[in-house]
């Protein structure tokens, strides 16, 4: 699962990247699977000013689906990170379960015509 973290305007610490890699990982790894690639950006929108200005984009690109988009904007980053992780986390199981239902659910109205024995 190839995962890529980009931060603006600041510097992307090793230790940030690592904890957004973790959580990430830890949340969607029983979906790898379905995923191709996961983008997140932060960014500090008011800069220095402070105020619940950090924000994260999340991005998880699916194999023959829609992508799940979650943004979320908090004044600790880390929460920030949180919240668009679970949030995507719960988007992508409804999403593979709706897909999953599709595929077993059986067309009504439809009867087996064989003759049985």
């Amino acid at each position: 699962m190839h995962i890529d973290i980009q931060s603006r305007p600041f510097s992307l610490t090793e230790s940030l990247y690592e904890y957004s890699d973790q959580r990430i990982r830890s949340a969607v790894t029983r979906f790898e699977d379905h995923i191709q690639r996961i983008s997140m950006w932060l960014s500090d929108i008011n800069g220095p000013k402070g105020g619940r200005d950090k924000h994260c984009r999340l991005q998880i690109v699916l194999a023959g689906d829609t992508d799940v988009v979650i943004e979320d904007t908090q004044a600790d980053l880390h929460v920030a990170i949180n919240r668009a992780v679970e949030r995507a986390a719960r988007s992508l199981k409804r999403k593979l379960d709706r897909r999953q239902s599709r595929i077993h659910r059986t067309p009504t109205g439809v009867f087996d015509s064989s003759p049985s024995v």
